[in-house]
């Protein structure tokens, strides 16, 4: 029997961990019963949303991500502030599993009384997130985490979907770094408030580099804000720069908090979301239409023959879907 959404928002709200465990798990549910009560249980929490301070962290695989979450995180918690990490594994195309070993990666921090770690599967979602990340967030805030930071999947310049969900965003750099700074003007390096040169303990020769080169690249950066990204190198493993590191943080979201725009992208960010969601909406009605179980095969034969474009095939189920009875 499930829990009504009041109790299980009343539980969330006054921290009950296991309250929080069950409701990301009603959210990432496929049950149309389960969907129903996740948004429920969403407009109740809502008021009490919106409140922590959000950091997105991304970088190739290697770099470092876990060890400097755990270390960062620690470091926030020794500070008076409640964390939740809500890290993001990669599923596989083939299975459609993930090893979700996060928390295997951060022992120290997974067993802190002030920090919630979630790791959830990418499942086919683009953009270096889970499919549910933004909700997951509002109920963490809810209930009373004030400092969220998402790991993403760390496969590449693709991850910019981080950006719309978090303040402030860190990008994680290897020493040596090479030919990884040349796409410095695409993808997520554009979006980036604070860069990172992570395992300066390896070869802090190498890792001040790597440093001077962000700095360069950053230089030919196209300007959007007065903030300028602070290139940091720390070393997690050690502890050195995280100081630094989260004074970057603070400055950061103190400089977007005395802006307009920190209220604007919040309100942008929100708005987002709500069109992914219709989005995902329609491709949902659109393979479960009748009409188009009755002719998908055929359609979906003829590009497989060569018969007919791709392009044409979509415009046919697409004219397929709008002429349904509703």
């Amino acid at each position: 029997m499930s829990t009504p959404s009041s109790d299980l928002a009343a539980a969330l709200h006054a921290g009950d961990r296991r309250a929080l465990a069950k409701a990301i798990t009603l959210l990432e549910s496929r049950r149309d019963a389960d969907a129903a009560q996740a948004r429920d249980l969403l407009d109740r929490l809502l008021p009490l949303s919106g409140r922590s301070v959000r950091i997105g962290i991304s970088g190739a695989p290697g770099v470092g991500k876990s060890t400097l979450i755990e270390s960062l995180g620690l470091e926030l918690i020794a500070r008076g502030h409640r964390l939740a990490v809500l890290a993001i594994d990669p599923s596989s195309t083939l299975s459609r599993g993930s090893i979700l070993g996060d928390k295997t990666r951060m022992d120290r921090l997974s067993v802190h009384p002030d920090a919630f770690i979630r790791p959830s599967p990418s499942s086919g979602t683009l953009g270096g997130l889970a499919a549910h990340t933004r909700e997951v967030i509002s109920l963490c805030e809810a209930a009373g985490f004030d400092r969220i930071i998402v790991e993403t999947v760390g496969v590449g310049q693709s991850e910019s979907a981080v950006a719309d969900v978090t303040d402030t965003l860190l990008l994680m750099h290897l020493p040596n770094a090479g030919d990884e700074l040349q796409a410095l003007k695409k993808g997520v390096h554009e979006l980036a408030d604070i860069f990172v040169v992570n395992k300066a303990d390896l070869d802090d020769n190498a890792a001040a580099s790597t440093a001077h080169q962000l700095q360069d690249a950053l230089r030919m950066r196209p300007g959007h804000s007065a903030w300028v990204p602070p290139v940091l190198i720390i070393s997690a493993t050690t502890g050195r720069g995280l100081d630094q590191l989260v004074a970057g943080i603070e400055r950061h979201h103190a400089a977007a908090c005395g802006s307009s725009r920190f209220e604007e992208r919040r309100c942008a960010q929100n708005l987002a979301w709500m069109r992914q969601m219709i989005d995902e909406g329609l491709a949902q009605r659109f393979r479960a239409a009748t009409a188009i179980d009755d002719r998908y095969d055929a359609i979906a034969s003829q590009v497989d023959k060569g018969e007919l474009s791709a392009l044409a095939a979509a415009a046919r189920l697409l004219a397929l879907f709008d002429s349904r009875k509703v």
